[in-house]
């Protein structure tokens, strides 16, 4: 069976302020959710330490790890997918395929070149881009009823936020850290 036939409803992403806390927020996860390890702040050398690490976690816990990187670095390392943006799903060729989208025209592509699910963002004001434009509730309901692959709600998302989105699918950094 497939990534995208067990795509968990809930995905944690990691960065370099939420890198103390994964441990504990991964343990806290339910079962089987998902996981972006992205962690660009490390070199090469620490950043896959880390990403084993981590994997060993997650294989404990039934989670979904996937790289954010290039597909021969996820194969390589063993990841379930590769993350990335939707103009580099094209290299991810051997694995499943997550693409960050963040409108009409890159769930079309994404879609079109075989991703296994996309990121939709940002649905809300967050941390990482607090200035940014943001999709709001109706723009992002709209957009994810465009896509034929499945859609994960990202961008300043915690639980309360996806409940009054009413979407099963959701990721995070600090809402679930």
């Amino acid at each position: 069976m497939g990534v995208r036939q067990t795509l968990p409803n809930l995905w944690l992403f990691s960065d370099q302020r939420n890198d103390r806390q994964l441990e504990r927020a991964l343990m806290r996860l339910p079962r089987g959710c998902g996981f972006v390890f992205r962690h660009y702040h490390l070199p090469d050398d620490k950043r896959r330490s880390r990403f084993d690490a981590l994997a060993k976690l997650c294989g404990a816990r039934n989670h979904v790890m996937i790289l954010a990187g290039a597909g021969a670095t996820a194969r390589e390392w063993g990841a379930a997918g590769a993350y990335g943006g939707v103009a580099e799903l094209g290299e991810y060729e051997g694995v499943a395929r997550f693409a960050a989208v963040h409108d009409a025209h890159e769930i079309a592509l994404a879609d079109r070149m075989g991703a296994a699910a996309m990121f939709l963002s940002p649905v809300y004001p967050t941390r990482s881009h607090p200035d940014g434009k943001v999709l709001g509730k109706s723009q992002f309901l709209q957009l994810a009823d465009q896509a034929e692959a499945p859609v994960i709600a990202l961008g300043g998302m915690n639980a309360e936020r996806a409940a009054d989105l009413g979407w099963p699918r959701w990721a995070a950094i600090d809402g679930l850290s």
